[in-house]
């Protein structure tokens, strides 16, 4: 078994090369940000959508589009809008007079990566439109259906700051992401860098360093790095102390959680903690690499009580909590 989990650590650090090429060709254009970058790796590797929430102006869409151009994948940003329509979205059936049949025209989904730019400004029936494309990965116009070309990642954002007509997404619905990112602001040395790179404005080109097919043959790889039953238990452990924080010896949280993390949390922790090792050239899940990723995985997945909200708690501080309780095996 050892030798095993040995050959198969040298197999994927030799088939995860490929990846710093593909940061280095990102950070040509996006400064610092790594942690965006790389959870927007763990996405596309662990076949996970993402919802990015920050201010604007902290290069999410740059970030996404240049990842798009490295990986020669087609790209899609779509700007929602209250009055946007679900055929603006997957398309509709166009009448043609000559023949007095319908011809169907696709729609901005079909493509690898979607950016949907302010998702929360849309009406439901738009939002339930692009959900049911992210979560069945195909789409249905009028009576035919239509299978989305893989690899298909979503990167939605939305605007923590501006609430004026806006259509919060409901629970059920944040729940398909895999990841929910909070981007902050660079520090003063990077911003620095952004300012001298970017004031005149001159683009910066983007080699095309990585094919969609090595995409999908990483994905493979990734499903093969190794977790350990110990560090299963310990992701159902940590899943398990969001519903029941006294079982755990957490008293002082009892009453703040509403409701805790579903079972979709313990797969996504557990294929994002693989995409993470594989991330950084190993063959085997840490449980640092479930620790790592878990706020990512979780803060979305918790709903809290007005007693918490009263005492200023947030997601993060419960999820710090349990990540400091729990023992890692």
């Amino acid at each position: 078994m050892q030798q095993d989990i040995k050959a198969l650590n040298k197999k994927i650090a030799e088939e995860s090369v490929f990846l710093d090429d593909l940061l280095r060709e990102i950070n040509k254009v996006i400064v610092g940000q790594r942690y965006m970058l790389e959870r927007l790796l763990i996405g596309i590797l662990a076949r996970g959508h993402i919802l990015i929430e920050g201010v604007p102006g902290l290069a999410k869409t740059l970030a996404v589009k240049t990842l798009a151009g490295a990986l020669r994948a087609q790209f899609q940003r779509i700007q929602f809008t209250p009055d946007l329509l679900p055929a603006d979205l997957i398309g509709t059936l166009i009448y043609n007079p000559k023949d007095g049949g319908f011809v169907t025209r696709k729609g901005p989904i079909f493509a690898n990566i979607i950016l949907a730019d302010e998702i929360n400004r849309a009406p439901a029936k738009v939002q339930s439109a692009l959900l049911e494309a992210m979560q069945e990965r195909q789409v249905t116009i009028g009576r035919e259906t239509f299978p989305l070309e893989e690899p298909f990642l979503v990167l939605a954002t939305q605007n923590p700051i501006e609430q004026e007509g806006t259509y919060p997404l409901p629970e059920a619905q944040v729940d398909r992401f895999m990841l929910k990112l909070r981007v902050t602001y660079p520090d003063k040395d990077e911003e620095m860098e952004i300012v001298n790179r970017m004031v005149g404005r001159r683009d910066i080109a983007v080699d095309r360093v990585v094919t969609p097919q090595a995409i999908l043959q990483a994905r493979t790889n990734v499903d093969k790095v190794y977790v350990d039953e110990k560090v299963k238990s310990y992701v159902l452990d940590i899943v398990s102390a969001t519903r029941d924080p006294e079982k755990y010896k957490m008293k002082d949280l009892t009453g703040f959680i509403e409701y805790g993390a579903s079972p979709r949390a313990s797969i996504y922790l557990i294929e994002a903690g693989k995409a993470h090792a594989f991330l950084n050239h190993r063959g085997y899940v840490t449980p640092e690499d479930i620790k790592t990723i878990a706020p990512d995985v979780l803060r979305h997945r918790l709903i809290l009580s007005y007693e918490a909200e009263a005492e200023e708690k947030t997601p993060e501080d419960i999820i710090k909590r349990i990540l400091e309780t729990i023992e890692v095996p």
